[in-house]
């Protein structure tokens, strides 16, 4: 396959756009405290028999294993490596402390994932140096300040930026100055172009094009012609370099959302219950942490046979209260009518979100002021001291001998 150009030089003028992209992030977090797997197949997921691959150190990577794929297929693919159920409270912590890094060089943060933003560092130069210094200086104090490596594609786009980012990794930093982009493009294959799937590569191949290059020497009509008048223009552009988009920060969170995949399937409408709770319990925290609250909630309730049914409810006032969140969930699963039904996989997503302090509480009568919220931001509270799980709803404590019968 072919590869981009290694030798485009360091030239940063008019490359004001960085793609930082933690390291195989979920895995980097969990090395930290596991010194010893350095330099060895890790892999971050359930280890049951339905869990997936949330991360992968790339020694595991080298055998194939990728995010996504389903454990049983990455055990394989890789018997060696060692798996580390996933911590999901520790990586948004990380995350965070990685975003507020971002922010002390530039306040034009875009953040994509929660281990990736775009940054644009046009307005930083003259207090910090040019973009390519600058992002040298983040990688280094990412590494300082949270023991993981990240690597930094400098640009005058943000789509190459974040191919320049892909093709440096790990713990790499690559500039593509603005005059050798078309160098750097052309040799790629077509499916590194953002818009480019399965079925667009294979309409591409029929008109023979492989690479970046063979589809910008194909007019614009004919794509056009061949894919569709928008994605057609799109492909073009995106062949020569053309990217105008901007670095938008602080984008709005459209929807907050978790979801469980059983280990076997379930039709026990009190263990369904009891991991709608759960899901509720994370989606809650994902809005306080964020400052949200939301007022649409669905369920998502997967059968044994993968058809999907979803269930949403609008409430009356916008909330970021799990016993809320879990209440609805639970009236929607009855509503679904799939309570004797085996069941895949459970969600619950909240949308409609806002700021928390533009929406305003009102007491309906009766209604104490101190009630669930103010318990439930007591228990972020002892999280953010002793963890997550030191604190529970009561129905969530697993007995030490596992479950009792009734």
């Amino acid at each position: 396959m072919p590869r981009p150009r290694s030798d485009l030089g360091a030239d940063d003028t008019g490359c004001p756009i960085l793609h930082v992209d933690m390291d195989a992030f979920y895995a980097s977090v969990e090395l930290r405290e596991r010194p010893e797997l350095q330099g060895t197949p890790v892999i971050i997921g359930a280890p049951g028999a339905r869990g997936v691959v949330l991360s992968a150190t790339y020694e595991a990577r080298r055998f194939g294993v990728h995010s996504a794929m389903p454990m049983t297929r990455a055990r394989r693919l890789c018997p060696q490596a060692v798996v580390i159920p996933p911590s999901r409270g520790k990586y948004a912590e990380v995350s965070r402390g990685v975003m507020e890094i971002f922010h002390t060089y530039t306040p034009e943060v875009e953040p994509i994932a929660s281990d990736e933003a775009f940054l644009d560092v046009g307005g930083a130069r003259k207090r910090l140096g040019p973009p390519a210094a600058i992002a040298a200086m983040i990688r280094e104090q990412v590494v300082r300040e949270h023991g993981i490596t990240c690597s930094v594609g400098v640009a005058n786009s943000k789509f190459v930026a974040k191919l320049a980012s892909q093709h440096c990794k790990p713990d790499g930093l690559l500039v593509v100055p603005a005059d050798r982009v078309v160098d750097f493009l052309h040799p790629l294959p077509v499916g590194a172009l953002w818009g480019v799937g399965e079925r667009t590569e294979q309409s591409l191949v029929r008109l023979g094009v492989r690479t970046v290059g063979d589809l910008a020497a194909i007019p614009v009509a004919t794509l056009q012609h061949q894919l569709g008048q928008a994605v057609g223009a799109h492909l073009a552009a995106l062949a020569w370099g053309r990217d105008e988009r901007p670095v938008t920060p602080h984008v709005p969170d459209k929807s907050i959302g978790a979801e469980e995949t059983f280990a076997t399937d379930v039709d026990d409408p009190v263990k369904i219950r009891k991991e709608l709770l759960r899901l509720s319990e994370r989606v809650a925290v994902r809005l306080r942490e964020g400052g949200h609250v939301g007022r649409t909630v669905s369920v998502k309730l997967r059968r044994a046979d993968f058809s999907t049914v979803s269930r949403s409810r609008t409430l009356r006032e916008p909330t970021d209260v799990a016993q809320v969140l879990y209440a609805t969930a639970c009236d929607l699963y009855a509503a679904a009518g799939l309570e004797k039904v085996r069941l895949r996989l459970v969600g619950v997503r909240v949308e409609s979100l806002r700021p928390a302090g533009e929406a305003p509480r009102q007491l309906g009568l009766g209604e104490r002021e101190s009630g669930w919220r103010e318990a439930e931001q007591a228990m972020d509270r002892a999280a953010r001291r002793f963890g997550r799980d030191v604190v529970l709803p009561a129905s969530l404590v697993r007995p030490p001998f596992g479950e009792i019968d009734p």
